[in-house]
């Protein structure tokens, strides 16, 4: 066979044991409502940063530096986690992470300093290093061959929980206090009974195919080269799109009460609405990619957010909320798309694969709050906002993907 390295490369689609199975939609729905349990108990702590920012008088630096530490435990860990259970399968690894998750939140119900708040950000973001890579196998594993489809469901799932976030913080936290996020380990709590369930079906999965996730792949493999360098293009990728999102989900709600001196309360509402729209946006690409070719939707994705993020400093109030909300959703379906490609770049490694991307996706949020929390520091909130509008030009390397799929 030839091996040929340019971007037009075409090589079969990568055959697995997922595609001689139907879809598991109750598998999808439950790993999905997982997901988003997490994901809200998560963003709990982001939504809640004007509050902490008070009470123990943070500047953006420290701010930064609490999401630094929560996307960092879980970007390091998880392509790790994700490798060692590629050769050795933990079906009940799930609740274990969620217990991570469970207790990171009752620490920071309870924080009295600065550095318990950054020990509860650690142990949440070890619970998300546990969770994400095996949780995106079961979605695989789940898919019947609808890939795409079935990572977005997963995400969506995630993408809605993180939405949930500013909204519980608005209606419950601010108006009772830090101490009422000991009602939310509920969520953790059901997140927990769920994932021994869906242990119990993948421990099934993995006994009737001989003690393996996926049976091997018969497609062949790109060279190398040509791997190494899409992987630099797709993190490259990875990282215009979650630094971006950085500068949103962290310091939205300052940005909007610094420059239009709304309430607290309603710029959480507007947090809400950006991040319900990346939800409503992550259901988008991965169907669309199975369809249409997950290249040309990461292509979009990307890049087609650039006109509206370098409109939107300078907008009123209201375009505000209407451009933050076109470009959640715009952004949102890249990363189905991504993973997917990825994951059948490089196949038997979806465990290494999916920790690594979802790794890289928390660190670069970590590091781009942490970094643009020193620029607002040193400058002004606003600032962050005319930086960061430049990012998704970098859409444009997209071009450079060699194609994987065919499509008529």
């Amino acid at each position: 066979m030839t091996n040929q390295t340019s971007s037009n490369t075409t090589v079969p689609p990568v055959a697995s044991a997922s595609n001689s199975r139907k879809t598991s939609f109750k598998v999808l729905g439950a790993i999905s409502v997982s997901h988003m349990l997490n994901d809200m108990t998560q963003s709990l702590i982001v939504a809640i940063y004007p509050m902490l920012q008070g009470e123990f008088s943070l500047s953006f630096g420290q701010i930064g530096l609490i999401t630094l530490t929560y996307q960092l435990t879980a970007s390091l860990l998880q392509p790790l986690i994700g490798l060692y259970t590629d050769k050795h399968p933990k079906p009940f690894s799930l609740p274990v992470g969620m217990t991570f998750t469970l207790v990171g939140l009752l620490l920071l119900a309870y924080a009295s300093s600065f550095p318990m708040v950054l020990i509860a950000a650690a142990l949440v973001g070890t619970g998300s290093s546990v969770f994400h890579p095996e949780s995106s196998r079961v979605a695989r594993m789940a898919s019947g061959g609808k890939h795409g489809m079935a990572q977005s469901i997963f995400q969506v799932g995630g993408n809605f929980g993180a939405s949930l976030g500013p909204l519980m913080a608005a209606w419950f936290i601010t108006p009772y206090g830090k101490g009422t996020l000991t009602w939310f380990a509920i969520a953790p709590l059901l997140a927990i009974i769920v994932l021994l369930q869906i242990g119990r079906w993948y421990q099934a999965q993995q006994r009737s195919n001989g003690g393996k996730v996926f049976k091997p792949s018969s497609a062949p493999r790109l060279p190398n080269k040509t791997i190494a360098f899409s992987l630099f293009i797709l993190l490259t990728l990875i990282f215009s799109k979650y630094f971006y999102l950085a500068s949103i989900s962290s310091y939205y709600t300052f940005y909007l009460m610094h420059k239009f001196g709304v309430s607290l309360e309603n710029a959480q509402v507007h947090l809400f609405v950006f991040l319900f729209a990346v939800a409503a946006g992550t259901i988008i690409g991965g169907p669309v990619g199975d369809r249409i070719g997950r290249k040309y939707v990461i292509w979009a994705s990307i890049l087609g957010a650039a006109p509206f993020t370098l409109i939107l400093p300078h907008a009123s109030l209201f375009w505000t909320g209407i451009l933050t909300v076109i470009i959640g959703v715009i952004m949102a379906s890249a990363f189905s798309a991504i993973l997917v490609y990825a994951q059948e770049m490089i196949p038997g490694k979806i465990g290494m694969v999916s920790g690594l991307f979802f790794g890289l996706s928390f660190g670069m949020g970590g590091l781009g709050a942490a970094a643009l929390g020193y620029v607002a520091d040193r400058t002004s909130i606003e600032t962050v906002y005319h930086i960061c509008a430049f990012l998704p030009l970098l859409g444009i390397m997209t071009a450079l993907l060699p194609n994987i799929e065919n499509k008529e």
